[in-house]
């Protein structure tokens, strides 16, 4: 396969630039409404080395707001089903799959068993909801001076226009943004840059948050966009 898929991003970032992506390699964890986008936008415009993060299956409460999620995807994992689509898009991608559920006990080994395969890691996107998964990916992250973007609450949103991403401690309305400033703090973790939205969450009666199509997926394509914005740079 050669790069004539990729000439109207050659045209746009320069030849320099796009072989900078295809060198990089960008590890995600999380493959839902947020990730799933993540990783669309990554792929496509050209990031070739990418590692997938995700313990889940689909569900069928995935498919309002998931690339990955539809009838025919029901029931099988997420990472078997996002490396399929990579590789449809990029037949050269070289996709690292893990399905596990990182927490304290794992995030050493995971984040080893990942540099040992790609020699070094240039991005890390925390897409994923649990509070004290995303905390290990952090301050790994922190400790190991590598580059992170981590996603607030999505969830119980309308207004997608209203999606910033700026440094933690100066986010605001943001419930999830609110616990990870506190734990941050904790942990003398100075700053991190994140994607959150300003609008007030919608109230409803689901103990789960509500969700629709076109809120992660603008988050998942902003994150996107930052990360690679920055590897270029």
């Amino acid at each position: 396969m050669d790069n004539n898929w990729l000439n109207r991003t050659e045209a746009l970032i320069g030849k320099t630039n796009l072989e900078k992506l295809q060198k990089s390699n960008v590890v995600i964890f999380g493959l839902g409404g947020v990730g799933s986008y993540v990783v669309e936008g990554l792929v496509r415009a050209g990031i070739q080395s990418i590692c997938i993060i995700d313990k889940d299956i689909v569900d069928i409460t995935n498919i309002n707001r998931q690339l990955i999620a539809d009838t025919k995807t029901v029931g099988k994992n997420k990472v078997d089903v996002q490396e399929e689509r990579i590789l449809k898009i990029n037949p050269l991608a070289n996709v690292i799959k893990i399905k596990e559920f990182v927490s304290s006990d794992n995030i050493e080994e995971v984040m080893a068993d990942i540099t040992s395969k790609f020699g070094h890691i240039d991005y890390v996107i925390d897409a994923i909801d649990t509070v004290s998964s995303k905390l290990e990916i952090i301050k790994y992250c922190y400790a190991n001076n590598l580059r992170i973007i981590s996603c607030m609450g999505t969830g119980n949103k309308l207004n997608a226009t209203m999606f910033e991403i700026t440094d933690i401690f100066k986010t605001s309305v943001c419930p999830l943004a609110k616990v990870i400033r506190k734990e941050l703090k904790k942990l003398n973790i100075p700053k991190l840059t994140v994607l959150y939205s300003k609008e007030e969450p919608i109230k409803t009666n689901l103990s789960t948050p509500a969700s629709i199509s076109f809120v992660p997926s603008v988050a998942g394509l902003l994150i996107a966009g930052k990360v690679v914005q920055d590897l270029v740079i």
